[in-house]
């Protein structure tokens, strides 16, 4: 019987120096170079219109002619980007955008074992997941290596996701037993009772962002089996006290939104061989009293105990729609006003 196995696309690139500060990438496999270049070489032309160089598709070569920096620049671009379809079949706008990301170029991703960035690399089965701002690498160390990770930061910053994937394959990999997430019921005055169906139908909504998370990174189907037989739980912050967590990675989401106390009663959850998360948007307060919140204080108050690590975000480190970026920068600085 033939082997249908599908042929190992051959990633090698070759780097051609010539006169007038010309710079040709080759491709041997005409595969990934579709694959980088993208539709209509829309890839190129956006790498082209971020980065405001002269990039060109000649055959199997991407040639490049701009000064011996920008060539650089251009060059460990489009190494990432190479990586990137490797590992996902795929490259987003997204990714065209990180490909040029300071953090990338200075950890030099032209060298094919990307000088220790590939411990960064979370891969899920449907994906794999790099960091893209040197705060997220230290966010995905820390969900790795400390008991207890406490982050604050904007909107789109992946706070959120990394600290799922990070969880999807430590379960995957048999390191803990079971993921719970957890989020205050706390939207625009809305209480939980009110809302109708069983005690998870209530939950849902409010839980809506994690699911996301975890459908992005595991088939649907996979993800809802894993629920049914309690190897993923949802259960409301309200209803955490009196439990010790066990072989599990918590996550609490929205954490603005709880209360000091309740916050201190997330984190004495942690049993043995354990992991909490806390995150939140310490802008987007929905408590009544905004006073209350408790992230920013169990930052003040635990940064300094060496099994908690504590991670700041801003606009600088949103991955969303570059708008995103901007939007929570101008409110910043009115806010700052």
């Amino acid at each position: 019987m033939k082997n249908l196995a599908k042929p190992k696309i051959n990633s090698d690139l070759k780097f051609v120096y010539s006169e007038n500060n010309a710079l040709s990438v080759v491709f041997q496999s005409n595969d990934l170079l579709l694959g980088v270049l993208g539709e209509f070489n829309n890839n190129l032309k956006e790498l082209e219109k971020i980065t405001n160089t002269s990039i060109y598709s000649r055959g199997n070569s991407i040639l490049l002619k701009n000064n011996p920096e920008k060539n650089e620049l251009i060059k460990n671009a489009i190494q990432f980007l190479v990586d990137q379809f490797l590992n996902n079949g795929t490259i987003e706008r997204k990714d065209i955008e990180s490909s040029v990301n300071k953090f990338m170029i200075d950890e030099k991703v032209t060298n094919k074992n990307k000088n220790g960035n590939v411990e960064y690399i979370i891969k899920t089965p449907k994906k794999s997941v790099i960091p893209r701002s040197e705060k997220q690498k230290n966010y995905i160390r820390a969900l790795k290596e400390s008991d207890i990770v406490i982050s604050a930061g904007p909107a789109g910053t992946g706070k959120t996701f990394l600290a799922v994937a990070v969880a999807l394959t430590m379960l995957l990999d048999k390191k803990i037993e079971r993921i719970i997430l957890s989020r205050p019921a706390v939207e625009a005055g809305e209480r939980l009772g009110f809302l109708p169906g069983d005690m998870r139908e209530k939950v849902d909504p409010y839980l809506r962002p994690l699911y996301d998370s975890l459908y992005d990174l595991l088939d649907f189907e996979k993800i809802q089996k894993k629920i049914e037989v309690g190897d993923i739980e949802i259960a409301p912050l309200a209803f955490m006290r009196g439990r010790t967590l066990k072989n599990s990675f918590a996550i609490l989401d929205e954490a603005q939104n709880a209360t000091d106390t309740q916050i201190k009663m997330f984190l004495t959850r942690i049993g043995e061989n354990s992991k909490i998360v806390i995150n939140g948007d310490p802008s987007q307060i929905d408590l009544p009293n905004k006073t209350i919140s408790g992230l920013n204080r169990s930052k003040k108050l635990l940064g300094h105990l060496k099994e908690i690590s504590v991670v700041d975000f801003d606009h600088t480190d949103v991955v969303r729609h570059p708008l995103v970026s901007k939007i929570v920068k101008a409110y910043s600085d009115k806010n700052s006003d």
